[in-house]
């Protein structure tokens, strides 16, 4: 009878270098070919030292690599074994990629701003408390200041704005009133994984058109329109994962796509551009061109704070009108204390000179990361819009066990697509604030293992 892998005298035969990378990348490459499945138990540090002929230090810090890309999970007294990658979670995109919480020395996973960039809201609290108007229920559910500052940069003067409590929130809401149960939605592929678990969530079928790096491909988007799609969801600028921005050309492109088609010109097209204060890329909208189909969504967590969980939406007045009166039977208004700080914060000039450095800082450190990573590999790699990186690896597994014997975290790429597995990684640039050249070699060392 053959002896079971995970046994520690066959398993260390498997290993090529007896190191902490070595023995984690051998490890994540049996456990992508199904060499080791989920569930089976791995040999003690001490046993599998012992047959390695090496210190339970080195082992030790290889299993901490393969917890932290959430390969194996330690159970106490009970061993540490191979994690199950099936989940039962409502919503199991969003949880790949939140993943695990094992600490590590640079968290690039995340998909944050970086705090440290921020604009301080301190005067903006200060300025905004005596005027805050706490106490009714039945004023407008939009500051109109707030919506006067709002317009000054809309895309297209006759939307309908309204204030809704982050842009997750408002692409929630817009579909709800627009979709039906099994209805078809096109997303870009890659995209941002909680777009996946909502669609899902709503009983709506996602339809993948492929992207490059000025947006939504055109001819693959007219193949698409044959299925009858309701809507369609697009990132114009700082596309989460890839940090593409749609070109103006491309937008053209895309607007005459749906105008000249019968189903495009049926569904709606919704905008969420996240990145609206910190991207490189100029304003670029499908609203000029399709202003009865295109819904906007413009939030301020990236720029002014996640926590403030604030977003604009503006779009057709029927659409529009319809998300309104639905939440008033919920949570009916964002608060008019929140979206006062944020419209003091749109017009304080220390606030919006704090936003013109985090935009610079965030474009000075992807040029500077991509130069290093363009040094470490031996060929050009261009900088990314916005705070993330999409980088291509040989195999998705091995980078992140590689990166993580590095103390490093990056995000696995499959938690972005519908398939169960990636050639990429995305790593959140904007969060790198140190000399990128180390993480760059880092970062090109994970690209060839497995």
């Amino acid at each position: 009878m053959t002896p079971p892998l995970a046994t520690a005298g066959v398993l260390a035969q498997r290993v090529g270098a007896p190191t902490p990378t070595g023995i984690a990348s051998t490890l994540a490459s049996l456990i992508a070919d199904g060499s080791l499945a989920p569930g089976d138990r791995l040999p003690t540090v001490r046993d599998f030292a012992r047959a390695l002929g090496v210190s339970p230090a080195t082992v030790s810090t290889a299993w901490q690599a393969l917890a932290g890309a959430g390969a194996i999970i330690a159970r106490g007294r009970a061993g540490t074994f191979i994690r199950q990658t099936e989940t039962d979670a409502v919503t199991p995109h969003t949880t790949r990629l939140a993943g695990h919480v094992e600490q590590t020395r640079l968290d690039l996973s995340r998909g944050t701003p970086d705090p440290a960039l921020l604009p301080d809201l301190a005067r903006a609290f200060a300025r905004a408390t005596p005027r805050a108007g706490t106490a009714s229920y039945h004023d407008s559910p939009v500051l109109p200041a707030l919506e006067r500052q709002l317009r000054a940069g809309w895309p297209e003067p006759s939307h309908r704005i309204t204030i809704l409590d982050g842009a997750l929130d408002a692409i929630d809401r817009s579909l709800q009133q627009l979709t039906r149960f099994g209805d078809r939605v096109i997303i870009e592929e890659p995209t941002f994984p909680p777009f996946h678990d909502l669609l899902e969530a709503l009983h709506l079928v996602a339809v993948p058109v492929e992207m490059d790096e000025n947006g939504m491909l055109p001819d693959a988007l007219a193949d698409a329109l044959g299925c009858g799609p309701r809507a369609v969801l697009l990132q114009p600028r700082a596309q989460n994962p890839t940090g593409a921005s749609m070109s103006a050309g491309r937008a053209a492109e895309i607007a005459d796509v749906l105008r000249l088609s019968p189903r495009g010109r049926a569904l709606t097209v919704i905008e969420d551009d996240h990145s609206d204060a910190i991207a490189q890329a100029s304003p670029v909208s499908l609203a000029p061109a399709l202003p009865e189909q295109t819904l906007v969504v413009r939030s301020f967590s990236k720029s002014h704070g996640p926590d403030l969980r604030i977003a604009a939406l503006g779009g057709p007045d029927a659409v529009v009108e319809r998300i309104e009166a639905r939440r008033t039977l919920g949570a009916w208004w964002t608060p008019r204390f929140i979206q006062r700080i944020v419209a003091e914060l749109l017009v304080d000039g220390e606030a919006i000179a704090d936003l013109a450095l985090a935009r610079a800082t965030y474009a000075a450190r992807q040029r500077r990361f991509a130069a290093a990573l363009s040094s470490e590999l031996g060929h050009e790699v261009g900088a990314f819009d916005g705070i993330n990186a999409w980088i291509p690896v040989a195999d998705e597994r091995a980078a992140i066990v590689s990166l993580a014997a590095q103390g490093i975290r990056a995000a696995a790429g499959s938690a972005f697509t519908l398939s169960d597995a990636s050639d990429r990684i995305r790593l959140t640039i904007g969060a790198l604030d140190s000399d990128p050249a180390p993480i760059a070699a880092a970062v090109a060392r994970a690209s060839r293992a497995g």
